[in-house]
């Protein structure tokens, strides 16, 4: 019997990372869901997925179930980096402490948890790190700056990795959305609440006459589902060269296209209607 390849994935309790672990189960992979909050874990595991707590903003956590995972599949063949979370705000009202906040969970904990990950994959001879990132690592876009200065640094962090591995086995894939539906305004939301004294800001009038509006109300875009991103994934870890990049919805191919062939000052402009 060929043994099933194992997969740990982050930011499962909801969305990409649901969609991904519930999916790749039933693919025949063997997956290790995390969610932040145990409530969570307990739901999927109740739902018949292997689930355990992982924080990226609290190193302990990541130990702990990274531990628990390799001891429990002996080797472990993919990591999909998915957790993040945003503080939609102008930049000049966030705090620094904020900015920190959002870098330990978007950033430096993904930084740990895939060391430990490199650490094991070597000796095994390979695996594959996928690196959920966004449309917004690669263009800007106002009232989202630290989101967007996290996913700046998955993918320059990303493309380092992936040049300094070439040859050990491991693949390094970033994955680009664009706009999915999940509960990621709802967990922004909080954020704003917890961290932007928007009453005190020197912008106060335009929070009160359209971005507090923007924040609650969301965007009329369209969005695409979870799976779309979950289809993504399932290419790039069965490919057996797979592309650095991957691209997911059509604002996010016309954003990467953007970004290459426009002057900065012109992508400035048609980004300030988005």
């Amino acid at each position: 019997m060929t043994t099933p390849r194992s997969i740990l994935i982050t930011g499962c309790s909801s969305g990409i990372g649901y969609d991904a672990a519930h999916r790749l189960a039933k693919e025949g992979w063997r997956v290790f869901a995390t969610c932040r909050r145990e409530e969570d874990a307990a739901r999927l595991r109740g739902e018949g997925l292997d689930c355990r707590r992982l924080d990226y903003a609290e190193p302990e956590s990541i130990a702990e179930a990274f531990d628990s995972v390799v001891a429990e599949a002996g080797r472990l063949d993919a990591l999909f980096n998915n957790g993040a979370y945003a503080l939609p705000a102008p930049l000049d009202d966030v705090p620094v402490d904020a900015m920190r906040a959002v870098f330990e969970a978007n950033f430096f904990g993904w930084h740990d948890l895939t060391r430990r990950a490199i650490l094991h994959m070597r000796p095994h001879g390979g695996g594959r790190i996928v690196n959920n990132s966004s449309i917004l690592g690669l263009v800007a876009a106002k009232w989202r700056g630290p989101y967007v200065a996290t996913k700046f640094a998955v993918e320059g962090w990303s493309d380092t990795m992936r040049m300094e591995l070439k040859g050990t086995g491991i693949d390094i894939v970033l994955i680009e959305p664009g706009p999915i539906t999940t509960e990621f305004r709802a967990n922004a939301v909080r954020a704003f609440e917890r961290w932007i004294d928007w009453e005190k800001s020197p912008r106060a009038d335009e929070y009160r006459s359209h971005l507090l509006d923007k924040l609650y109300r969301g965007s009329d875009g369209k969005s695409w589902p979870a799976s779309a991103v979950t289809d993504v994934l399932i290419r790039a870890l069965d490919a057996r060269r797979p592309k650095a990049r991957y691209t997911v919805t059509t604002p996010a191919h016309l954003g990467a296209f953007a970004a290459r062939i426009l002057p900065a000052r012109l992508l400035d402009r048609l980004l300030d209607n988005a």
